[in-house]
């Protein structure tokens, strides 16, 4: 079975971010801010380009298993990709009124902060949150 690649590091957050353009950090920052906010969890990276709060081990009936972050982003060239887990389908009433936004597997895209409305986007971190034990298979050790 392949190991998964993306793991926590050391590495610096604050440092992490300093190197994104002024206007991409300003809104990194801002996810960063309600994130940290809405899981009560200090910021870790994961591999050399994603934000990760808190932390979970998986195991699938597979036999697969391994670390992941209960919930992160990384900011990508065009966009932010969210990293949240359990999927939206339990959240459609957030998700209606989220604002700009695409969805994809376990992924939110946004392309500027501004384009959410913030207080929508921390009640749907807050939530994927508190249901991760739900939707892993065999439950997680958080």
């Amino acid at each position: 079975m392949a190991e998964l690649k993306t793991k926590e590091t050391k590495a610096s957050v604050s440092g992490f971010l300093k190197k994104l353009p002024a206007n991409r950090r300003k809104d990194a920052e801002g996810i960063l801010a309600i994130m940290k906010s809405a899981t009560k969890e200090k910021p870790v990276m994961w591999g050399t380009g994603i934000v990760g709060f808190g932390r979970l081990h998986y195991k699938y009936a597979s036999g697969r298993e391994g670390d992941w972050f209960k919930a992160g982003f990384a900011p990508r060239k065009d966009r932010f990709t969210l990293y949240l887990c359990g999927g939206f389908a339990p959240h459609a009433e957030l998700m209606a009124k989220l604002g700009k936004h695409k969805t994809g597997g376990g992924c939110l895209y946004v392309k500027k902060l501004e384009d959410v409305d913030a207080k929508v986007l921390k009640q749907l971190v807050m939530r994927t949150c508190q249901a991760v034990r739900t939707f892993l298979p065999g439950g997680a050790d958080a």
